[in-house]
């Protein structure tokens, strides 16, 4: 369905059968010489139907209501959310610009489209649990990342004896019982997993009716039946601060708490595109924070999202998403953008699903709350918002991470996932990378990664480390520890050099502290960092010694700053 040149509507040359349930739109002929109703069966063509999808959303956006009847009456006219795939499709861009015209009151509408907006909420089911396991393993569209994924994890985490994985993903851990019962038949036998998944704010379909609680109930005494010791943990966060909560306590958590042999796997499934893709400033350091969205040069959410991921120092990143575009501020282009890939869902429905079955009917509402949201919504209500597979590795390669080619196991296990399916499904291999298609249009992708800093390196360092601290221009003092000692191999000196040289020496030009402490002093700050994290007034020192308009990448820096020389200067009293 490629995009086409516009022609004015009156000059568009017939597109075939909506009806509004319950409301209709005037049926007056929007102007002379337009064919009637029972000639627009000839509007069949989705180029034609993306045009005056086009003309529609450019006449509610520039408050040209007469216009604007007109495109909508032959849309009414044309789209049936019973009808074929083109007519599906427009029937939800139609609702979609509709709710849009509602919301913003960007364009007086007639009485009668305003009442016909009523009759158009989206019912997006509440899925069991045997319900949405049944409904994901319909389709490739999700179990593709999860076969590919899966296979590569499990060649990250061998020979490692905790393995904590990091899971975001839209799915609700449909991916994890599989991944448990590979990991069971391990020669070696299974390590410990520690799974944490996020616990979203957001009602983003497909939704799950069950709590996560009960969820993890299930999945540890799934766990248990193979053997398998699992832990499970929730961890409330909201993807419109990019994740910045969850990143926060798996930073303390990794880096204090985490055992010697422990693999971390970020598993980013379908998720990481909720994170808004523009450049944020705080302007605002409140318990609720306010954010303003502006155009200067500091990192945007995903970029810092990347970066605070990397300073985690996982063992592998996996990162599978669709493959479209949605972030334009321009409505027209992200319509048309949508129009020309949202079309693939619709045209694969009609291989598994029969017409009138009420999984088709979940299916096709959920792809409806899509286009609704890409189209009705701006701002951080606007949470779909991919990007395409080039965009997301340039993010990552940006981030210092390096892409890791996934094994011919995993390509064949894919494979062999897609023989179970229709054959317009295909596998294409781009340098490491895995993208599925449908009928030779891309669909999805799945890449995985590691930081290309300490890809392949020796992990071992000297026991004396030196750590050169930039605080806030109104530090004062400089604080100097020396100690010496032989050479150690020890993890938490490692993780503690990297993770802190990468985070603070970015931050704010001031006064320097140069600590140098051997891996026992290490492990003492460590000790003091956890108890101070651990008590409220400490926890209302912390605030307030961020400066009010510090911006969030610099907060999490002089966080970070603050963190080590309080317990470097506490360190001294004793």
């Amino acid at each position: 369905m490629p995009f086409t040149e516009t022609l004015p509507p009156h000059q568009i040359v017939p597109c075939s059968n909506l009806s509004m349930s319950k409301t209709q739109l005037h049926r007056t002929r929007p102007w002379p010489g337009f064919p009637t109703s029972k000639a627009l069966g000839s509007f069949g063509d989705p180029n034609c139907m993306e045009q005056l999808l086009v003309y529609c959303a450019n006449a509610i956006e520039s408050n040209d209501a007469t216009l604007a009847q007109q495109i909508l009456w032959v849309l009414n006219n044309i789209a049936s959310s019973d009808g074929d795939l083109n007519q599906r499709l427009t029937c939800g861009f139609l609702q979609a610009l509709m709710a849009r015209a509602a919301k913003t009151g960007s364009c007086t509408m007639l009485p009668a489209m305003a009442n016909a907006t009523a009759n158009l909420a989206i019912h997006t089911h509440k899925f069991s649990l045997i319900e949405l396991a049944s409904f994901i393993d319909l389709t490739p569209w999700h179990r593709f990342g999860f076969t590919a994924a899966n296979a590569a994890i499990l060649d990250a985490i061998e020979g490692f004896s905790v393995v904590h994985i990091i899971d975001f993903s839209s799915t609700h851990c449909m991916q994890i019982p599989t991944l448990i019962d590979s990991i069971a038949n391990r020669p070696e036998g299974p390590p410990l997993i520690k799974l944490t998944v996020i616990g979203a704010s957001e009602d983003i379909p497909p939704m799950l009716d069950l709590s996560y609680e009960e969820l993890g109930t299930k999945l540890m005494n799934f766990a248990r039946s193979r053997n398998v010791e699992m832990e499970f943990r929730v961890i409330p966060s909201s993807s419109s601060d990019g994740y910045a909560s969850l990143i926060e306590q798996l930073r303390v958590q990794h880096l204090v708490f985490s055992e010697e042999g422990e693999a971390l796997v970020i598993n980013c499934h379908m998720m990481l595109h909720y994170i808004p893709e523009e450049t944020i400033s705080i302007i605002q350091e409140t318990n609720s924070a306010h954010y303003l969205f502006d155009s200067s040069p500091t990192p945007s959410l995903r970029t810092m999202f990347l970066e605070l991921l990397r300073s985690l120092d996982p063992t592998i990143v996996i990162l599978v998403d669709e493959d479209a575009d949605f972030t334009s501020n321009n409505l027209v282009y992200r319509l048309s953008s949508a129009f020309n890939y949202l079309w693939i869902p619709y045209d694969t429905v009609d291989t598994f699903l029969p017409r009138g079955s009420k999984h088709r009917q979940w299916y096709e509402a959920d792809i409806c709350w899509k286009i609704e949201n890409v189209i009705a919504h701006e701002g951080l209500q606007r949470v779909e918002r991919l990007e395409p597979k080039s965009r997301w590795v340039q993010r990552m390669r940006n981030a210092k991470f390096r892409g890791i080619s996934f094994g011919e196991d995993a390509v064949s296990e894919v494979r062999s996932m897609l023989d179970e399916h229709a054959a317009g499904w295909g596998l294409k291999k781009e340098e490491d990378d895995l993208v599925l298609t449908w009928k030779g249009h891309n669909v999805g992708f799945a890449t995985a990664w590691r930081d290309c800093v300490d890809a392949g390196k020796d992990h071992s360092v000297s026991a004396k480390v030196e750590f050169e601290l930039k605080a806030s221009k109104n530090t004062q003092k400089d604080v100097l520890v020396e100690q010496e000692e032989e050479d150690v191999q020890h993890p938490k000196i490692n993780i503690w050099k990297r993770v802190l040289l990468r985070r603070l020496r970015e931050c704010h030009k001031g006064s320097s502290f140069r600590v140098s402490l051997p891996h026992e002093t290490l492990e003492w700050v460590a000790e003091r960092y956890r108890e101070l994290m651990s008590k409220t007034w400490f926890a209302v020192f912390w605030k307030a010694a961020v400066p009010p308009k510090i911006s969030f990448f610099m907060w999490k820096l002089f966080h970070d700053a603050i963190a080590i020389v309080f317990a470097v200067l506490i360190r001294q009293q004793l």
